[in-house]
């Protein structure tokens, strides 16, 4: 949703009737991820993927009845069904979708996720996931905002406590739930954070390369350098800030989290040790640091004799990157963003030719009951 928001938004203030399709639940090697949307209005015109092209005409057909008739529908594809070649789903994976048309309360609902994107206000959709009756929504924001209702009082009390809890770690994802009669509901949640953070330090030509591909990764990306004549907005027109100031008096500024990325540089030790002091010590999820081998050694010394403990060097990425052969700023970029993907999904990084794992995760899905008063 994120990926079409503006579009769709532009859609909805025009008067222009659509339908949204949704991946709520995946198994094996599903193409797209829980979340990916696709949007196809009465005109025909096509917005975002669920597939990366495997079923697409097939949801398109999907949208197009619920356009015509309004009422929503769950439509599943995998590999092992009859229809799944004939849909194009010939990757191996399975995909759940829930194909809803864009009724009144979609529309302010998709309104105020585009301002709220906009503005990095974090909140979370919750959708009812029913084939059989009107689609439901609401929304909650991390301080207690709601708008909308899922039809009971007992339901919203329950997805509003798990839809906050997506807000902080960010799945998206089903959530079966219980209400105190012992009804069973679907839910879908869908959080929408603030861009996790990108800090690269050092205003050199790699840096400029990696602020461009930390911008396309969707992080929000700010560039410090301690030296004024380097570290300047036109020099990084991907950045989203470019700070002039040493490293680790900055890094003293900003709000770090276990999904913010770390990538050190200077290569100059005046620069580094005490930044990455800061940053190993810190919640960041990736900690990088550039530098030869020769120099990777040099830094450990100087990071033990700062009182860095094994463990805590342990987390650092050093030399920064995967083992790609590439010379240029832009090939570096891609060996750095490529060891951040690995990171962040516990990944190897190796090559798939050569492994036999599964390539993407199934969706796992929560089951909340309500609390038993004592």
């Amino acid at each position: 949703m994120r990926d079409i928001i503006d579009d769709v938004s532009a859609w909805a203030a025009a008067g222009t009737s659509f339908a949204l399709a949704t991946v709520t639940r995946t198994w094996s090697s599903s193409p797209r991820p829980v979340g990916a949307s696709m949007a196809v209005n009465a005109a025909g015109q096509v917005l975002g993927s669920v597939s990366g092209g495997c079923v697409e005409g097939a949801v398109y057909e999907v949208c197009e009845q619920v356009l015509a008739s309004g009422q929503p529908q769950i439509v599943h594809y995998g590999v092992s069904h009859e229809s799944a070649f004939a849909a194009g789903l010939s990757c191996g994976g399975d995909i759940e979708l829930f194909v809803q048309a864009a009724d009144q309360p979609l529309i302010s609902v998709i309104s105020d996720l585009a301002s709220a994107i906009a503005e990095h206000r974090p909140l979370a959709l919750v959708t009812a996931v029913s084939a059989a009756q009107p689609t439901r929504r609401m929304l909650v924001g991390p301080a207690g905002t709601v708008t909308g209702t899922l039809g009971s009082a007992d339901l919203d009390t329950i997805a509003i406590g798990s839809a906050r809890t997506t807000v902080d770690d960010g799945r998206t994802g089903p959530v079966d739930v219980v209400t105190p009669d012992s009804a069973r509901h679907e839910l879908f949640i869908q959080p929408f954070s603030e861009p996790a953070l990108m800090l690269v330090f050092g205003a050199v030509a790699i840096g400029e390369a990696v602020a461009r591909i930390g911008h396309f990764l969707g992080y929000r990306v700010i560039v410090c350098d301690a030296r004024p004549v380097f570290a300047t907005p036109a020099r990084f027109p991907a950045a989203d800030e470019v700070v002039a100031i040493w490293p680790h008096k900055f890094f003293d500024t900003v709000r770090v989290d276990q999904r913010t990325v770390v990538c050190d540089l200077t290569h100059d030790d005046k620069f580094d040790i005490p930044l990455l002091v800061k940053a190993l010590r810190s919640s960041a999820g990736y900690v990088g640091a550039l530098g030869s081998r020769r120099t990777h050694q040099h830094r450990l010394e100087l990071l033990r004799e700062a009182g860095l403990t094994d463990e805590e060097l342990a987390r650092l990425h050093s030399p920064i990157g995967l083992d790609l052969g590439g010379r240029s700023p832009e090939e570096t970029a891609i060996s750095i963003a490529a060891e951040i993907v690995a990171s962040r999904h516990l990944a190897t990084g190796a090559s798939l030719s050569t492994t036999d794992a599964p390539i993407h995760g199934e969706t796992s899905t929560v089951t909340v009951r309500p609390t038993q008063s004592s």
